[in-house]
């Protein structure tokens, strides 16, 4: 826990939580920017996370989640900058993440990290009354048993490997094409707690697009999370306006545009440990520290730069193609 004080008063304290009622009343001030972190609230997902909280004196300002697994590691924050920059000095402090926010979020965010370029990404959302339906015949619902088909039209795009639990945990739809799966689109999780369901894996064959296969099996997962949840959202990149006109046509509107980059910390870790035996060291001479300068040490282990291939969405799922 950290704090910011003027005197004897608190303003400003950047704490671990895992106080759901506390996190959803906050994310659902915009559940639709927030909609991976509002699925993250359920049973299943929320053990595989990491929450902070921020509050000035009793008012929260900003949340942070960090979800579990290989670097680099899925991050979402949301509200005031100052809340969001203590979130990530001194409580939720990965090496390397995905980090997920606001435009104006992003100088809180480079106070601590290197912040790769990356273009806007667009959420979009849809729900009962504005959806449009695009029924295709050639539209087929995936089950585990495909999942090695869908893995090999995967790995064309994104380089990633989809464990067979997405699909049984998920909703899949597929195009088939002389036996071959050449289109699909899928869930990234559906929250049945929060009634929101977020759709991704987006992708058809090049040699099969311009078809409407990717606008098919998306409104065909759309229309079947329609019937669990209130809200349906995706991701799309601003740089591709094609996808952005296909959803458009299935009744998803632009709700947001936000920032998804690849963050490296430039900040020390753990701050209140490395910057005492920075002093110490450098009270004793200046030449360890002009050494350091000229002969930089390199970690053990760094993971490599991840490719285009395998940019993530909000939560470090494979950007979709259309």
């Amino acid at each position: 826990m950290a704090s910011i004080a003027v005197g004897q008063r608190i303003l400003l304290v950047a704490r671990a939580t895992a106080d759901r009622t506390v996190l959803r009343a906050f994310l659902e001030r915009d559940r639709i920017f927030a909609a991976y972190a509002v699925a993250d609230l359920d049973d299943r997902e929320f053990r595989r996370t990491r929450w902070a909280v921020a509050t000035a004196g009793s008012e929260p300002i900003a949340v942070g989640v960090e979800y579990s697994g290989p670097t680099p590691q899925p991050l979402f924050v949301m509200g005031r900058d100052d809340g969001i920059h203590a979130i990530l000095r001194d409580v939720l402090r990965p090496r390397l993440a995905y980090v997920a926010a606001a435009a104006p979020a992003l100088p809180a965010v480079s106070s601590l990290y290197k912040v790769a370029p990356g273009p806007a990404m667009i959420r979009m959302s849809v729900e009962r009354a504005t959806f449009r339906p695009y029924p295709m015949p050639e539209v087929v619902r995936l089950s585990t048993s495909d999942i090695g088909d869908l893995n090999r039209l995967y790995q064309l795009g994104f380089a990633a490997w989809l464990p067979a639990g997405s699909v049984e945990e998920g909703i899949y739809f597929g195009v088939r094409q002389a036996g071959r799966l050449v289109a699909a689109a899928g869930t990234h999780v559906v929250s049945r707690e929060g009634r929101i369901g977020i759709v991704g894996n987006v992708f058809t064959h090049e040699q099969y697009r311009n078809r409407g296969f990717a606008k098919a099996v998306t409104a065909a997962v759309t229309g079947e999370v329609l019937g669990l949840c209130d809200d349906v959202v995706l991701n799309v990149r601003s740089d591709n306006p094609p996808a952005i006109a296909a959803y458009a046509g299935l009744g998803y509107r632009e709700h947001c545009r936000f920032e998804e980059r690849l963050v490296r910390r430039s900040a020390p870790v753990w701050p209140g440990f490395v910057e005492p035996l920075r002093r110490l060291f450098a009270s004793k001479s200046v030449a360890p520290a002009q050494f350091a300068q000229a002969h930089p040490i390199a970690p053990a282990a760094i993971a490599p730069e991840p490719t285009a291939a395998i940019a993530a969405d909000a939560v470090g799922r494979p950007a979709e193609e259309s």
